[in-house]
């Protein structure tokens, strides 16, 4: 049953890139948010406003922006890296670099960033990995993430506590259920782990009930699979447990990739000029940002994205600057991505052995 699953996801996988109509309709949305936002961003501003706020903007600041990306960047790609390399010594960093590009494209052109992961792994598999041994290293480097995100940003919060309160004013009990859900997600992740039985307890019956329901069909199955996975969960514990430190690099990769992005904003906020609000000030907001758009269903979960900026911020930004800040936000984090993910699909022709 174990290989009939990987045949599945593989086939699933292999299929995924010949889906030019959903990749049209992703990229059509992306083009008419861009578009709507300049258009807005004409109506409410004007264009002389907008040639004038271009030209006071501190270009140092922008060029630390795209330095805090190019890190972002490099720190995926060495968290990708890592565990590929354990499995697969003759791994490159160089396709590590491509993979992970790759997967920023695809999760931005994608509902809920779904289409990254099965990507990288199909790209891996061009290079002779096993799809199972690079969903396996996906899971860790997952998981990893996820805490070190998590728990980098409470202990900024814990020290901006006050600012972060007066700010969010109306959000914060939406903030607070945003990072306890995120907490439980781990407490469920480590469950999974280390005792599967205590989620296989509490999820099966679920999903049986929502087979009951006539929600969910083909429950037996569904179980079935979902045990596989939570068994496959487990066995990235088992190596984790054994690889420490391993995990303790990656985990300090990780609290620097979510830092400098986070920091993107600030580098933003000070290319404006302004002033007043600290680095650690902006940071809390913006992971709560980050919580929000996660569970907007639109490529780069476009508008939820630019509307929750505009509504987080707004406040903190200079008159006048706040659309432009967010068009230039959005460059850093969405539409450059998409860029580079596509310079690296162009095909090089090389020899090959």
């Amino acid at each position: 049953m174990q290989e009939e699953v990987k045949i599945d996801l593989q086939e699933t996988i292999e299929k995924k890139p010949t889906n030019k109509k959903s990749a049209i309709l992703n990229i059509s949305i992306i083009f008419i948010i861009f578009l709507g936002l300049f258009i807005y961003m004409l109506k409410v501003d004007g264009m002389e406003n907008i040639i004038n706020v271009l030209n006071s903007v501190d270009y140092k600041w922008v060029i630390a922006g795209l330095g805090c990306l190019l890190i972002h960047w490099t720190c995926e790609s060495l968290n990708l890296h890592i565990p590929i390399k354990k499995i697969y010594h003759n791994q490159k960093f160089t396709n590590s670099i491509k993979v992970a590009m790759i997967g920023q494209l695809f999760n931005n052109i994608t509902p809920f960033s779904s289409g990254g992961q099965p990507m990288q792994a199909y790209e891996l598999n061009k290079t002779g990995k096993r799809i199972s041994d690079s969903l396996s290293a996906m899971a860790i480097k997952f998981i990893i993430t996820q805490t070190a995100l998590v728990t980098s940003t409470l202990v900024v919060i814990a020290i901006e506590f006050d600012f972060f309160k007066t700010l969010m004013q109306d959000y914060l009990w939406i903030a607070m259920i945003g990072f306890l859900v995120n907490i439980i997600a781990i407490i469920v992740m480590i469950l999974a782990g280390i005792k599967k039985e205590i989620i296989i307890f509490i999820t099966n019956p679920i999903v049986k009930l929502l087979g009951k329901m006539h929600i969910l069909k083909n429950t037996e199955q569904r179980i079935e699979k979902l045990n596989e996975s939570i068994d496959n969960f487990g066995n990235q514990f088992v190596i984790m447990k054994a690889q420490k430190k391993m995990v303790v690099k990656m985990f300090i990769i990780a609290v620097i990739q979510s830092m400098v992005y986070y920091s993107i904003t600030y580098m933003v906020y000070r290319a404006f000029g302004n002033h007043g609000i600290g680095f650690l000030q902006i940071i809390p907001t913006q992971a709560f940002l980050l919580l929000i758009m996660t569970f907007i269903p639109t490529p780069g979960s476009g508008i939820g994205a630019e509307g929750g900026f505009y509504l987080l911020f707004n406040s903190i930004f200079q008159n006048g600057t706040i659309n432009m800040s967010i068009l230039f936000w959005r460059m850093y984090t969405f539409y450059l991505p998409i860029i580079a993910g596509v310079l690296f699909l162009i095909p090089i022709k090389r020899n090959r052995n």
